[in-house]
């Protein structure tokens, strides 16, 4: 499994790629891994502002439905919108043309709870 060094990770298994005052999230290759076959991703919080933790969407696979947790406090500003055509996006390219949501964060120092690639590998037992 692949789990680029650039980028933070949660306990929930997402990832985020932050660059100045902005994230990029998406699910790791992990997460996609154990969900199977993402046939649809439900994502309806452009313009919310929401505190760490809460639900910003969810992913449907063919054998279940997933919550998708923001790993810091932001404000969505954009939601990959190929993902609507391509969900399986997700699948083939978690890091790149599957991400998820842009977010504009609400505190950029506030990385807390977020893991370094390594730490995610040893959180997931890889």
């Amino acid at each position: 499994m692949n789990f680029p060094s650039e980028l933070k990770y949660t306990e929930d298994h997402e990832w985020i790629r932050i660059d100045g005052d902005i994230a990029t999230i998406g699910i790791t290759d992990h997460a996609q891994n154990e969900l199977g076959d993402i046939v649809y991703v439900d994502i309806n919080t452009v313009g919310d502002a929401l505190g760490k933790g809460e639900v910003f969407g969810s992913v449907e696979a063919v054998k279940t439905v997933s919550d998708l947790f923001i790993p810091v406090a932001g404000t969505v500003l954009e939601v990959n919108e190929e993902l609507d055509g391509e969900p399986e996006l997700v699948n083939t390219d978690p890091y790149g043309r599957g991400w998820m949501v842009k977010i504009s964060l609400s505190d950029p120092d506030d990385e807390s709870g977020l893991m370094s690639a390594e730490e995610y590998e040893k959180f997931i037992g890889a």
